[in-house]
């Protein structure tokens, strides 16, 4: 994590986990709170294992979720409400999709270029 993982003293410490799609559990580390989402992502594409399917070429591919929601790549730990201190099971699991830019601008652009269906049907007795 190029000296990221070093903390300042007394800061808050926690222990993260990533899961992938498939349920392979990668990037297993301890993270300062003052550890930045896009640093991570850092970390797990430099991590990523090069026998999955689908494999992210920049932090832009990557989405991180905890609790239902998507962390911003701005935002540290702290930030990001993640809780510190002593936790049950001392781990915590943050969910990672893999999606590259290309394909959510094919989604999009898939979406513009269907004409639009007029699903109603009426009839007059």
């Amino acid at each position: 994590m190029r000296g990221s993982s070093i903390m300042a003293e007394g800061e808050e410490s926690v222990e993260l986990k990533f899961r992938v799609y498939d349920g392979t559990d990668i990037a297993h580390h301890t993270y300062a709170s003052s550890t930045t989402v896009a640093t991570l992502k850092e970390r797990l594409v430099a991590e990523w294992p090069h026998d999955k399917t689908h494999i992210p070429k920049s932090v832009n591919d990557v989405k991180l979720i905890y609790a239902g929601r998507v962390l911003e790549n701005n935002k540290t730990l702290a930030e990001s409400r993640i809780p510190f201190g002593d936790l049950p099971g001392g781990v915590i699991t943050m969910h990672v999709v893999v999606q590259p830019p290309l394909a959510r601008k094919k989604t999009d652009k898939n979406q513009d270029e269907k004409p639009k269906q007029n699903l109603c049907s009426c009839t007059i007795l």
